[in-house]
């Protein structure tokens, strides 16, 4: 599915570049691995090939997906009333999964606690991750670099919510 110069995004991570293929071999076995440059750090990872989908690897979102971005993004949090715990342990879980959309949900959520009642520290952080990788995706899908993306969402959720 995936092939190298594939611009594509790992969910912890955001968007990268797959630089290649190779093969492995890892506990006897031999296994093909795709070598991925996150464009935003210097980090690169290395993804086995055969579970890179479970992983949430994903391609970047096309302009279809910016348009379903935005209306989760300008939404209301249908929830803001849980537990911290809970609230924090829901969010970690939608991240993992690679989703866009439940990405911007957590950065929806968060911005718009935020703006009504603080974060603590750990959702500060959180939301300045989620953001971070968003913005390294969006720089790709709106032809920016990700300083522009990361304004361009910020103005996104400085607007009232869309009920």
């Amino acid at each position: 599915m995936f092939s190298e110069g594939d611009t594509v995004v790992y969910p912890q991570h955001g968007a990268g570049v797959i630089d290649k293929r190779e093969l492995r071999r890892v506990l006897g076995e031999e296994r093909e691995y795709l070598v991925i440059r996150i464009l935003h750090s210097d980090l690169t990872l290395s993804v086995p090939a055969d579970s890179a989908e479970e992983t949430g690897l994903r391609p970047v979102m096309d302009d279809e997906g910016v348009e379903r971005l935005v209306a989760v993004l300008t939404g209301q949090d249908p929830e803001p009333d849980e537990t911290f715990n809970r609230r924090f342990r829901a969010n970690r879980e939608k991240l993992r999964t690679g989703d866009v959309l439940e990405l911007a949900a957590v950065i929806r959520n968060l911005a718009q606690r935020d703006s009504a009642k603080g974060l603590s520290t750990g959702e500060r952080q959180m939301l300045a991750q989620a953001k971070r990788v968003l913005a390294s995706e969006l720089r790709f899908v709106r032809g920016t670099d990700e300083e522009e993306a990361l304004e361009w969402l910020d103005g996104l959720l400085a607007q009232p919510p869309v009920t």
